[in-house]
C-alpha cells in the first residue's frame, strides 16, 4: 500500500538501514533553485488523482531538510492555488504563499490611483529567495484577496534579521513591508475570500503535515543511526519503536486522507484533514520527546545535524492550530450525536 513517509509495509527489520538522509549539498537556498531547474517541484496537483504521490514527495523533502521542504511546500502550494483559479505560474520563477495576519498583515486598498498593497507581512518563508509570492491581503469590505506579487517591485521592502530562532533559520523567513505596491487588476487571483473558500485550502494544510511527517521520520533516522544495528538496550529500543509506531500510524492516516480526497475532489474533506494534521503533529511531538532520550548525550553532542533537526521540527510544528483544531473535531462528533 502506498503511503506518504514510506514507513508502513516498507520498514525493514533494521529500521532505516540507509541511515539519515543526506542534507542539501549546496544549502537549502541553492537546492531550492536547483530543484526548480531540475523540475523536481512539478508535483501532481492535489485532488487530481495522485495526491499520495504529491504528499510523499513533500515528505521526502522534509526527511531531507525541513527548511528546504518549507520552501518547496510554499512553491508547490502556490502553483496549486493558481491552478485552482485556472492560471499557470510564470515560468522559471520561485513562488511562495504569504498569508500571515500576525501584526496586521497585508491590506489591499482601492482608490483613484488603482489598487495598492500596504502593510507588514510576517514570517515570509523565502523572503530574499523568491521571485513572486501569493500574498493574502485584507480588503476594505472585510474579505480577503489573493495577489500574485512580483517581489522585484521597488515598493516591496524585504527586511532582514527579524527571525532570530535557530530552528528553521535556513528557511529565510523574515518580515516584508509593502509600501503602497501598485496592483494590476489581472494579478488579483480569484474573488473575495478565494484563498480560504476553495477545497484546496484544506488539502494544502495536509501537504504541510506531510512535510512535518518527513521531519519526524528524519529524527527516527538519526536515532537509528545513533543506536546502530547491534543495539541491545531494551529501553532505548522501545523508545525508538514508540517513535516509529507514532510516525507510521500518522503516515497511514495521511495516505488514506489523500485517497479520500482523490475519490471525492468536490469536497474539502476538512474534518479528515484536521484529524490527519493533528495526528501528524502528535506523532511529531512523540518523536521530539523520544529522540533525545533514546539517543543520549553522546549522539546529541556529536551531531550538529541532529540538533538542527530537533530545533527545526520543534518550531515548524507550532504552525499547527493545536487545540483549536481538536475542539473543532470534538464539536463535530457531538453534532453528529456521538456517531
Amino acid at each position: 500500500m502506498t503511503t506518504v513517509a514510506g514507513l508502513p509495509g516498507v520498514l525493514a527489520p533494521v529500521p532505516y538501514p540507509d541511515g539519515p538522509a543526506a542534507p542539501p549539498r549546496l544549502g537549502p537556498a541553492a537546492e531550492f533553485r536547483s530543484a526548480l531547474a531540475d523540475r523536481e517541484l512539478e508535483l501532481p496537483l492535489p485532488g487530481d488523482g495522485d495526491t499520495v504521490s504529491r504528499w510523499a514527495a513533500l515528505a521526502r523533502f522534509g526527511r531531507r531538510d525541513l527548511s528546504l521542504a518549507r520552501l518547496v511546500e510554499g512553491h508547490t502550494d502556490a502553483v496549486a492555488i493558481l491552478a485552482e483559479a485556472g492560471r499557470a505560474p510564470q515560468p522559471h520563477r520561485l513562488y511562495g504563499v504569504w498569508a500571515s495576519r500576525a501584526g496586521g498583515g497585508a491590506h489591499l486598498a482601492g482608490g483613484a490611483g488603482g489598487l495598492r498593497l500596504r502593510g507588514t507581512v510576517r514570517f515570509c518563508s523565502g523572503t530574499h529567495l523568491l521571485d513572486r509570492a501569493l500574498v493574502v491581503a485584507g480588503a476594505d469590505d472585510g474579505t480577503t484577496r489573493t495577489v500574485d506579487l512580483d517581489l522585484g517591485d521597488v515598493h516591496v521592502e524585504r527586511c532582514a534579521g527579524r527571525w532570530r530562532a535557530p530552528g528553521m533559520a535556513a528557511g529565510d523567513s523574515d518580515d516584508v513591508v509593502l509600501h503602497d505596491v501598485p496592483v494590476p487588476p489581472d494579478t488579483v487571483v480569484g474573488g473575495p475570500d478565494a484563498y480560504t473558500d476553495r477545497p484546496g485550502f484544506w488539502w494544502g494544510g495536509a501537504g504541510v503535515a506531510a512535510v512535518w511527517l518527513g521531519g519526524a521520520a528524519a529524527l527516527c533516522d538519526e536515532v537509528a543511526a545513533a543506536l546502530g544495528p547491534d543495539a541491545e538496550d531494551p529501553h532505548r529500543l522501545a523508545g525508538l519503536g514508540t517513535a516509529v509506531v507514532a510516525v507510521s500510524a500518522a503516515d497511514a492516516l495521511l495516505a488514506s486522507t489523500a485517497r479520500a480526497i482523490d475519490g471525492d475532489p468536490g469536497s474539502s474533506h476538512r474534518r479528515a484533514v484536521q484529524v490527519a494534521r493533528s495526528a501528524v503533529e502528535r506523532a511529531g511531538r512523540t518523536v521530539l520527546d523520544e529522540a533525545p532520550a533514546v539517543s543520549g548525550v553522546s549522539a546529541l553532542a556529536g551531531s550538529a545535524r541532529f540538533g538542527v533537526r530537533l530545533a527545526d521540527l520543534q518550531i515548524y510544528l507550532r504552525q499547527h492550530h493545536g487545540g483549536r483544531d481538536l475542539a473543532d473535531i470534538g464539536r463535530a462528533l457531538l453534532e453528529r450525536g456521538g456517531r
